[in-house]
């Protein structure tokens, strides 16, 4: 795709134009990631001068394009006006673990997101953009979703047999090892496979496309699935929390798939957790 289409609406060409601007830097340091100057901030998770930089120019260029709305960024955090109405989501590098390993997958994501009420937000658009691929995954809700020019559907697929997840592994200092193991026992038997390609961003845009039938995952953050959300409901699919609630936005634990097999996935996450709690010690 190049350019903007001329679908986009006028925010998301400015989104496309940002993601653009910063995936061309990171292309650039991903030739040179030997060169990096790489910060530890916990086991498993890193920070590199690629991650700040692009950050950086996503927060000049989509704040001067847009100077009233706020931002909830991955370094940097929430910035702008707390009573905002609308708010700029960004993860400027998911995946930098494979970004910094070499490893050709990893994205930059923004979401849009709208405040609807004191107690309620919504994901109304999203574009997540692989630089070494040049695929652009972009969507507005009520609008359908993309990849560079080309409509998106989530995978058709019924059988849970033939079907394939993506998941991610909870890192060392996070929480859910219990959970995902448990989870895995239930689904590794009955499906044809399970990826974890580590990118949350990548994960969702994939099912959205159909290349993935499903993921689920929890404790991830915002700025990581806010504009995949987007993108998989309107390719068709299904988003919710493993309870089939609406929480997954601020809980981080959500489940994502086809029409057909999103309750399958969900009844395993859940059952999952079910296990994990029903062994925690009782509190007296």
């Amino acid at each position: 795709m190049s350019g903007a289409s001329p679908r986009l609406s006028p925010a998301l060409n400015v989104v496309v134009a940002a993601v653009r601007k910063a995936g061309r830097r990171l292309l650039r340091d991903f030739g040179e990631v030997e060169q990096l100057q790489v910060q530890s901030k916990a086991p498993g998770d890193f920070v590199s001068e690629a991650d700040l930089r692009a950050e950086k120019t996503l927060r000049e260029d989509l704040g001067r394009a847009r100077p009233g709305f706020a931002f909830l960024l991955e370094e940097a955090g929430e910035q702008g006006d707390k009573d905002w109405e609308w708010r700029w989501v960004v993860d400027p590098l998911d995946g930098t673990t494979n970004f910094l390993h070499g490893i050709p997958h990893w994205c930059i994501s923004v979401g849009v997101e709208k405040r609807l009420s004191a107690e309620r937000t919504e994901m109304v658009a999203g574009v997540v953009y692989n630089p070494v691929a040049d695929e652009l995954f972009w969507a507005e809700k009520g609008m359908g979703a993309f990849l560079n020019d080309r409509r998106i559907r989530v995978s058709g697929r019924r059988d849970l047999h033939q079907a394939l997840f993506a998941t991610g592994i909870p890192f060392a200092a996070t929480g859910h090892k219990g959970e995902f193991v448990q989870t895995l026992a239930r689904l590794m038997p009955a499906v044809s496979g399970i990826r974890r390609f580590g990118s949350a961003a990548l994960d969702l845009a994939w099912t959205a496309a159909g290349r993935y039938d499903g993921y689920w995952e929890l404790g991830v953050n915002k700025w990581d699935i806010g504009a995949g959300v987007v993108l998989v409901k309107e390719a068709g699919g299904y988003v919710t929390d493993p309870q089939g609630g609406d929480t997954h936005l601020a809980t981080g634990n959500l489940v994502a798939a086809n029409t057909q097999l999103h309750g399958r996935l969900r009844e395993a996450v859940q059952a999952g957790i079910e296990a994990v709690a029903a062994r925690a010690p009782a509190r007296g």
